[in-house]
């Protein structure tokens, strides 16, 4: 797939989640019957989906599996979701309308819940991250918690879609989550509320001084069609600054031409990204020279860094252009494309891995940080951001032998 030949389409990399991260496509509306919708959706499936194996199965045998049991939208959604889960692969989903409108509100920047990030890992319901100054966050859930119950039930075996149709919900009503943390397992009652989804900061964590040499700048994710802009007009603001720590720990990921805007405004020149398809056709993504510093970088990332921000890292990390600190990354190296249906429901098909710029498929892998500074739950409880204490220093470091890139 050539991007530049298909301006209405974006690909994006997401994290599955409690709030969607993904951009919608359009297609046509038309009038359908329920098999006409599951028709649709076999045969997207059928062309885009990066497996051509289909999970080791004749996916011919789908197609008219459930044609006389097909009478209403509900009945082909079941029909669909049942066809799309054979593929055992948790970023390939169906959207219901309901589903499909969160989508449409968290590209809009704002959504309804808890703010909250979730995968599978093992088997097991996994925060990737809370998203920040939410209600989540609030109540102290982190990344890597492990999710065992919501409202009393237990999520063994549970989709990401009704894990987080179970999550969601009005403003004002509140959610149990049941949270396993390494040994200790306790309750948090959360009160769902609107959440603004704010890309950019830069507002230092836990009052932590910095030098006034440094720009710290906080990426908290790639959902918002704004975030490249936001972020250029930041990094433009503090052009007086001798470095820059740019935070992207716990953010899940969103809109790969957000990830290749902001590599742009930092990578002069190099490879960024190449995706790779199906049939085995690789596309390479290459630094287009709008580079706005190249001032020394410090990238901050963790476990719950993923996608669009392990895209960006590990482009200033293969290319030289900054030192990554901190802990391993989540490890998601798949891209999905979001195709509108008919009756205003979605489907998110996987259909290119991503390798970056030195050709690592990362996929379940991760980035691993240049200097890995790990925080214990003592120094979460404390306060103690050592992480953020060592790009400081290391930045510092960089700052005085005046490595400036390309210099």
């Amino acid at each position: 797939m050539n991007l530049k030949q298909n301006p209405k389409k974006q690909v994006t990399f997401t994290a599955i989640s409690a709030i969607i991260i993904s951009f919608i496509f359009s297609n046509a509306v038309f009038a359908y019957q329920p098999n006409d919708l599951y028709d649709n959706v076999w045969r997207l499936i059928n062309i885009k989906y990066v497996d051509q194996t289909n999970n080791m199965q004749n996916w011919n045998v789908w197609r008219h599996k459930y044609d006389k049991y097909l009478t209403t939208d509900e009945d082909a959604y079941v029909a669909i979701g049942t066809m799309v889960a054979s593929l055992d692969d948790p970023y390939t989903k169906f959207l219901d309308p309901k589903d499909f409108a969160e989508e449409t509100s968290s590209i809009k920047g704002s959504l309804k819940g808890i703010g909250i990030q979730i995968a599978t890992k093992e088997g097991k319901l996994m925060v990737i991250a809370p998203i920040e100054d939410s209600p989540a966050e609030k109540a102290g859930l982190l990344a890597d918690d492990e999710i065992l119950e919501i409202n009393g039930v237990s999520t063994k075996g549970i989709t990401i879609d009704k894990a987080a149709d179970k999550i969601r919900g009005e403003e004002g009503t509140s959610v149990t989550l049941l949270v396993k943390r390494k040994d200790v397992i306790k309750p948090y009652t959360i009160v769902r509320k609107e959440i603004e989804l704010k890309a950019v900061s830069t507002k230092i964590p836990h009052d932590i001084q910095l030098p006034d040499n440094v720009a710290y700048i906080r990426l908290s994710s790639f959902i918002s069609k704004n975030a490249g802009k936001e972020f250029e007009n930041i990094l433009k603001q503090s052009n007086g600054k001798k470095g820059y720590i740019i935070d992207l720990r716990s953010n899940p990921g969103g809109l790969l031409t957000n990830a290749i805007y902001i590599a742009n405004l930092l990578l002069p020149r190099g490879i960024i990204v190449s995706t790779v398809d199906r049939d085995g056709y690789k596309e390479t993504q290459r630094a287009i020279g709008s580079v706005v510093t190249n001032k020394p970088l410090v990238i901050l990332i963790n476990k719950g860094s993923a996608s669009a921000s392990e895209i960006l890292s590990g482009a200033l990390k293969d290319n030289k252009r900054a030192v990554i600190v901190g802990e391993k990354s989540f490890g998601k190296g798949l891209v999905q494309e979001i195709n509108r249906l008919p009756n205003n429901s979605g489907i998110n098909i996987t259909i290119q891995k991503y390798l970056t710029p030195s050709g690592t498929d990362i996929n379940k892998k991760g980035i691993e940080p240049d200097i890995v500074v790990e925080l214990s739950d003592e120094d979460i409880k404390n306060k103690d951001d050592k992480q953020l204490k060592k790009a400081n220093e290391v930045l510092q470091e960089l700052i005085n032998k005046n490595t400036c890139y390309g210099k």
